[in-house]
């Protein structure tokens, strides 16, 4: 039973970190029908960017802030630079025009940091908790608990907020929302930066637990896109259960098969959701561009 809640705890950790990448995408989906294979880098950004911010002798909380903002700089630059140019291109040219500024943000980290693997003090000791035979870091708390406070912000915000109907509104449809008057170019941009600053605090929050490094943004980019896949593509609510869901298959098996294997329960997991449930758990959204 010990051995069985440890993976559970670990599990949940890293899980909630590829639901917060998951929703990421789900929000830049959602808005833009572009699947942004960047969203990891964001990830390494935040992580990187508080790890070298803090060495620089700037304190902690600090750093983080300022990371996260350098991370929504990136994204709003990518949105500009990259996929507003690209504005009506295929699906297939934005997916590959993401990749191309996924490659090109690592050559730009290598520079602007290293290629050593960093870590960060915990947020609050390391002194683990014990429950049921098993133990809990503290920092895996923090994990948990800004990822569930990222979700409802974002649900308040969507549902709630002026601009989060607009967003609403422009992922449902584009033109209608600009007729009614929403600048669309902003929103897009909105939603690009907004993803930009999830991924980063998901970084902040699980480099103390998984270290960082530059190039950490691919495994984070997958597996948040599995997660986004199995939830359902454009579901908040699949992006969250679908990280999870990972994150605690990659537990189990590690745990019970083979740590060898770990990484690549996210790619089997998106071949069985392509092959026998492409709209994923929640269905997915469909939405028509006119």
């Amino acid at each position: 039973m010990a051995e069985f809640l440890q993976l559970v705890f670990s599990g949940l950790t890293v899980g909630a970190v590829y639901a917060l990448v998951a929703l990421g995408f789900t929000l830049i989906y959602n808005a833009s029908d572009v699947i942004n294979f960047a969203q990891g880098d964001f990830v390494m950004i935040g992580g990187m960017g508080t790890v070298f911010l803090a060495a620089a002798g700037i304190a902690l909380p600090l750093a983080a802030l300022m990371a996260i903002v350098a991370a929504v700089i990136v994204g709003l630059l990518l949105h500009r630079l990259a996929i507003e140019p690209a504005r009506g291109a295929s699906p297939v040219a934005l997916i590959m025009i993401t990749i191309g500024a996924s490659i090109f943000i690592k050559g730009v980290a290598q520079l602007v940091f290293d290629k050593q693997f960093h870590s960060l003090p915990a947020f609050s000791g390391d002194a683990p908790i014990a429950l049921g035979g098993a133990t809990l870091l503290p920092q895996s708390l923090w994990v948990m608990g800004v990822a569930l406070a990222l979700f409802v912000a974002l649900y308040l915000f969507l549902e709630k907020t002026l601009l989060g109907k607009a967003l609403r509104a422009t992922a449902a449809n584009r033109l209608a929302a600009r007729l009614v008057g929403v600048n669309v170019t902003i929103i897009l941009a909105l939603a690009f930066g907004v993803s930009a600053a999830i991924g980063a605090i998901a970084g902040v929050v699980v480099t103390p637990i998984t270290l960082t490094r530059y190039d950490v943004g691919t495994l984070f980019a997958l597996k948040g896109f599995a997660a986004a896949m199995v939830g359902g593509m454009g579901h908040p609510l699949g992006a969250v259960v679908g990280g999870l869901l990972i994150g605690l298959l990659e537990a189990f098996g590690a745990g019970y098969i083979s740590s060898t294997y770990k990484d690549a329960v996210a790619f089997v997991v998106i071949l069985l959701v392509l092959f026998f449930l492409p709209r994923g758990l929640f269905g997915g959204r469909t939405v028509e561009r006119v």
